[in-house]
This record gives C-alpha cells, sequence and structure tokens, in this order.
C-alpha cells in the first residue's frame, strides 16, 4: 500500500489478441475493482462501519450517507471476493467484516442509522444482505452468534416499513430471503405479495417498467433484472417459489438483452437516458446477468466486448476522480448531475457492473475473443414496442439513437413538467439533454411544442401512444400531447431533473406526432388536432433538434426553414420539408441555434437547431427532417396525402427511392 497512488490507477497491459475491440480483459475489471476498494480506504470511519465520502450531503443526511458508502462498495468488494473464491491479497475481508459488526452494534456512536429515521438504509440494507449472501462461506458463516445476531436485529427492521411501489420491492425481497436462510425473522405472505405486485410491472419482450409509471430506463436492467436471477440463486429463495420463476426471468432477460446490446454505441456508451445516469457502468450489469445465468443468446465474447467497453469508456472519460473516487457526476465532477437523494456514495451502485467478477477466469465469458457490437456489424434498426422506441444506430459513424413515443416518467393524462431525462423525442449515445436552467420549464431539444407570449414551449408529458412498428424501410411510431405550459415557480416541488416538476398548468394544442426514421435520419410530422373547447387560433410551433456540447459552440448554418450545428465532426440538422413542392411551411419559418452554458455534464456550451413556425391552424401539419450523425447524408423528402376521414397519410421517400408511410388522425 505504500505506492498506491489513487489518482493512477495501475492497470495490466492491453490484450488485442483476446480482446480486439477493447483491450480489456478479466484483470482490468479486476484491477479497476481492486483501485476503486482501496481508495476508499482513508474515508472509512476509525470503526470501519460507514464510508464518509468528500461532497455533497443528499437529503437522507451524513449518517445515511456513510451506511450508503459502506453498503454499495460493500457489494464491489462481495462480487471481487466471491469470483476469487476467498483470495483476498489487499485484505478487505478485515475492512468489512469490521465494519459490519460495528454498524449493528448498539453500542457504537457509528452504528448504522435504523431504517425507522430514514428509509434510505432500506436500499442499504438490500446490498448488505446480498453480499453477505455472495461471501457467506467466508464472512458470515466465520462470525460469532453475537455478531450475526445483531446483523439480523438490524436487518429485520427494513422489511416491516412501507416501501415505494417500485424496483425497491427487489431491496425488501432479498432482505427478507437472506433472513429466512438465516433463520431470522420474515414474512412468508409479504415475500409472496412483492413477488406479485412487481410481476404487474412487467410489460413485453423482457422489459420492466419501474414501478407503475412509464418509466423505461436503465433500472430495467440493473435492478429489475438483476436482483430476480441473483435471488432465484440465492440459498432459502427455493421456498419461495424461484424453482418455477427462475426459468421465466431467465427467458425475459433473454429477450431483453436482444435489444439492450442494440442500445450500445460503438465507443462503448450506453445510449444516455433516465435517472441515476451517475451510476455509470451499471449497466453492465445485465449484460454479466446474461453469462452468469445462461440466459444470453449472444455469445460471451459480445457480451463482454460490451461491458468491457462500457467500462473502458467512462473511466476513459474521467468517471475516478484524482483522490480515486468516483466522481458525482456522469463523465468528470458535474454535482447537478444527482438526484436530490443522492449523496457522495451513491455513484457505488456503480458497482453493480463488476456482476461479471463473480465468474472465475476460466469462464468462457473471460476467455472467448471479443466479438464486435450491433452498431460494429452493421446499421440497427429495432422496435421495441414496450418502451414505445425507435432504435436506429449507424454503423459510418457508431452513434445510436432512440426516438421516444412511449417513456415520460408518468401516465397518460400527467399534466406535470418534462423531466429531460425522460420527455424529449430523441436520446443517443452521443449527446444528453441540457439538465438545468431555463429548460426546466421550456424543453430545449428533441421537441415539438407550442410557444406562448413569452417564447415558452409546451410540455408532452402525459401523451397518449400510438401505433409503432417497422414497414420493412423505416421504422415509425407516433404519440399525441395534451401540449402544456407549465410555470414551476408557482407551487412546483423543488426540481429533480429524475422526475417531470409540477406547477401552474396552462393548456396548449392538441398536437400528433409522427416519426420515420431511417439511418441518421427522423422525418417528424406534427399535425395539430382540434380540441373541443379550446381556442383554434393558430400558433406557432417550435421544432428543435438533437443538442451539441463541448467546451466551444459549434459552427452552424442557417438558411430559410434549416439549421445546422457541427462541433468535433459531429453534426446537428434540423430543416422544415415541403410537401409535393408546397414550401409555405418554410416562408412561414425563423430558423435558429439555441445557446446554453453551463447545463450539460457533457460540455460547457449546449447548441441546440431549432426552427419556429408561425401560423400552424387545425389540421396543419409541419412536416421536418432532423438528423444526427458525422458527414453528410441526403436529405429525405416528405409529402402528405388526405384520408377521406379527416386523416392525412404522411409519405416519405428515401433517397434510395424508397417510400414509407405512416397515418396521422384528425
Amino acid at each position: 500500500m505504500t505506492d498506491f497512488d489513487p489518482a493512477r490507477p495501475v492497470l495490466p497491459p492491453e490484450d488485442r489478441v483476446l480482446s480486439p475491440h477493447t483491450g480489456w480483459t478479466r484483470a482490468h475489471w479486476a484491477a479497476v475493482a481492486d483501485h476503486l476498494l482501496l481508495s476508499l480506504r482513508p474515508y472509512f470511519t476509525p470503526t470501519r462501519s460507514q464510508v464518509r465520502l468528500p461532497g455533497p450531503t443528499s437529503s437522507s443526511g451524513a449518517d445515511s450517507d456513510g451506511l450508503e458508502g459502506f453498503a454499495r462498495s460493500f457489494l464491489l468488494f462481495a462480487f471481487r471476493f466471491a469470483g476469487e473464491r476467498g483470495t483476498d491479497p489487499h485484505g478487505f475481508l478485515d475492512w468489512y467484516r469490521d465494519g459490519l459488526v460495528a454498524g449493528t452494534d448498539p453500542a457504537n456512536p457509528e452504528r448504522w442509522i435504523l431504517p425507522a429515521a430514514q428509509p434510505q438504509a432500506q436500499v442499504e440494507a438490500a446490498s448488505i444482505a446480498l453480499g453477505l449472501q455472495l461471501t457467506r462461506p467466508w464472512l458470515w458463516d466465520a462470525l460469532d452468534a453475537a455478531a450475526q445476531q445483531r446483523i439480523v436485529d438490524w436487518l429485520a427492521l427494513s422489511p416491516v416499513r412501507g416501501y415505494p411501489d417500485n424496483n425497491w420491492l427487489w431491496f425488501r425481497i432479498t432482505v427478507e430471503t437472506f433472513l429466512a436462510s438465516v433463520d431470522g425473522p420474515h414474512d412468508p405472505d409479504r415475500i409472496a405479495a412483492d413477488l406479485a405486485r412487481i410481476e404487474d410491472y412487467f410489460q413485453t419482450d423482457g422489459w420492466w417498467a419501474d414501478g407503475a409509471l412509464r418509466n423505461y430506463d436503465y433500472y430495467c436492467g440493473w435492478a429489475m433484472h438483476l436482483y430476480p436471477l441473483l435471488w432465484a440463486g440465492s440459498e432459502g429463495s427455493a421456498a419461495f417459489g424461484s424453482g418455477a420463476l427462475a426459468p421465466v426471468f431467465r427467458s425475459r432477460l433473454a429477450d431483453f438483452l436482444d435489444d439492450y446490446v442494440a442500445l450500445i454505441g460503438a465507443d462503448g456508451m450506453p445510449v444516455l437516458q433516465g435517472r441515476s445516469l451517475i451510476y455509470r457502468f451499471a449497466t453492465a450489469a445485465p449484460l454479466w446477468m446474461g453469462a452468469l445465468s445462461g440466459a444470453a443468446r449472444q455469445s460471451p465474447g459480445l457480451l463482454r466486448r460490451a461491458a468491457s467497453g462500457e467500462l473502458r469508456a467512462f473511466v476513459e472519460r474521467g468517471a475516478i476522480g484524482e483522490r480515486g473516487l468516483l466522481t458525482m457526476g456522469l463523465f468528470g465532477e458535474w454535482p447537478a448531475m444527482a438526484q436530490s437523494y443522492s449523496g457522495a456514495g451513491s455513484p457505488y451502485w456503480a458497482s453493480k457492473g463488476f456482476l461479471g467478477l463473480l465468474l472465475p477466469a476460466d469462464h468462457p465469458v473471460w476467455t472467448a475473443v471479443e466479438e464486435p457490437l450491433p452498431i460494429e456489424q452493421g446499421d440497427v434498426r429495432r422496435v421495441i414496442r414496450a418502451a414505445g422506441w425507435i432504435v436506429s444506430g449507424t454503423v459510418s459513424d457508431g452513434i445510436v439513437r432512440v426516438i421516444n413515443h412511449g417513456s415520460d416518467h408518468a401516465l397518460e393524462g400527467d399534466r406535470t413538467g418534462d423531466s429531460a431525462l425522460y420527455g424529449r423525442l430523441g436520446y443517443s449515445s452521443a449527446t444528453l439533454p441540457p439538465l438545468t436552467g431555463a429548460t426546466i420549464d421550456d424543453p430545449a431539444d428533441s421537441m415539438v411544442g407550442a410557444l406562448d407570449a413569452a417564447g415558452r414551449s409546451t410540455h408532452r408529458t402525459g401523451f397518449a401512444r400510438g401505433p409503432i412498428g417497422d414497414d420493412g424501410t423505416a421504422a415509425y411510431a407516433v404519440s399525441v400531447a395534451d401540449a402544456h405550459w407549465v410555470d414551476s415557480s408557482v407551487g412546483g416541488p423543488a426540481y429533480d431533473h429524475g422526475a417531470g416538476r409540477a406547477g401552474l398548468v396552462t393548456d396548449g394544442p392538441l398536437l400528433a406526432t409522427a416519426s420515420v426514421v431511417r439511418g441518421s435520419w427522423e422525418v417528424r410530422a406534427t399535425r395539430r388536432l382540434a380540441r373541443s373547447g379550446a381556442s383554434a387560433q393558430p400558433v406557432a410551433l417550435r421544432l428543435s433538434g438533437w443538442p451539441l456540447a463541448g467546451a466551444t459552440a459549434p459552427t452552424a448554418e442557417i438558411e430559410a426553414g434549416a439549421v445546422a450545428a457541427e462541433l468535433d465532426g459531429l453534426r446537428s440538422e434540423l430543416r422544415i420539408l415541403p410537401s409535393a413542392g408546397d414550401d409555405s411551411t418554410i416562408a412561414r419559418s425563423a430558423a435558429s441555434v439555441h445557446v446554453e452554458t453551463g447545463t450539460s455534464p457533457i460540455g460547457e456550451v449546449v447548441t441546440v437547431p431549432r426552427v419556429d413556425v408561425a401560423g400552424v391552424a387545425e389540421g396543419d401539419v409541419v412536416l421536418a427532417a432532423v438528423r444526427l450523425g458525422r458527414g453528410e447524408d441526403p436529405v429525405p423528402s416528405a409529402a402528405i396525402v388526405p384520408a377521406s376521414d379527416d386523416a392525412v397519410t404522411v409519405c416519405v421517400t428515401w433517397p434510395d427511392g424508397a417510400i414509407s408511410a405512416v397515418r396521422l388522425d384528425g
């Protein structure tokens, strides 16, 4: 330890024979895990029961944050230690055993906070129980009876409290099942009820929503597919039906992974969408679970390439700071990235990404030669029906895009402000919406909205989902937004970019939007629908494109009805399309670039192309082409064909002559 430098992780040489895409092997994963664990040692409290890290204190308080730092790093230790079958050259076992004993000692001033005092302890109790389960032969079984009883007593305080109606129910199941396995107090009926309730979250094709809302994000992978199969393989779970449930969980994970591997860019970055992105390479957890459980239809080499690509992408972009700690941010330090419940120890849920270390060095997932990601093999186009997503990846630039007509962290009919991480029409592996500032009340990117007198755009949260599919030429999706303005300064709670914000709501128009997607282009068609009892006066619509973020503003090209911005070769384009030669919409439009500073963890300056279209009456359709990519790509064209029942058909002609069509009802 005398020569340990937290600022400089010591990694083994790359192995481009075994890992031709990333160069990283199991030895790299082990080295990063050890570096993270060793870097935490200066922050353990004297009795080792808490890990108190420098940085912001969460809304749960310092004692809760100290428990969080211990529990989440304990999970990392458990994967590392159990995977080595008890080999422990750095002596991690002593630290965490001491902390477990001290943290549950009622006489210890540094005793862990109780769930009755802070619900966050319920989350951390699951990591404690899971870590004890995985390291049982070396840790739990070696404790004396008094220490075991104190741990049981502390864990038993969690299940009896209320739990949110979401992935937290898996925390309770995990704790209660461990307690059952050590003859501790547990409630079989409650476990059965939790399993039944979680089943209600399942949608289709391997996808879970996180609770009752339209929450489609990485919790599907690092929570809803991780805990079920770890639980099913745990001691004591058979009494609660794991034998029958395990094949179901494996089948669902297999379906999920078919979509999931398509959501990773060629540079290893996953599509940046949804809350808790500070957990970063926890996104690798379902990939490793596919190998661990035998569920994956992907080859071991592809699973490792995907997981190693994600870890390397984040590590090389500053996820580990100069003190060897995971920073509060996406890449480097950016505290505004956190949710209100996040403290300095929160990023260590990234530990879930190290699940693969449970597998020994001779497992095929570590010995197979890396194979390319879907995005490295060719263009990718997938429809994820559960989430209402179109996935479009292009091999030429390695970027994966999601066009979103299904996820908004809400229910149909809700009228809150949009969450930047859920409510946008577009997310990608190369961009991120601005997260702070005016965007709270005025959505800035990847949107279609009506403008009020102050020039603020409407929100779309609570939209109604429409058709989604693929016609063999392009993918399409439709949603209808009961557009509304939200003034969060009137009655709104503290803003959290992981969820929409409430406030004073003002009605806007009814807007039906269809996206037709092929390659790097989305043809976006928006029709203003008639709305009973609402004003039929013409409105102005704002269309916005993909956000670019960097140290400086990009170059911009602006012309009639069109705007493009380019930064470091990445190009964001937005242009109004005439319909069958009718360019009247272009004549009523004004193109511009919107610039913000300090609102993105990716770069200081955020630039968004946008076009405002005046005089949009009921029944009018505005056509636009929206693109994110590198280099040039010919622009598609489009036309509006009226139907006999007040609907219209939007016909898109692609540069190679192929045609796609989508219907917009009246």
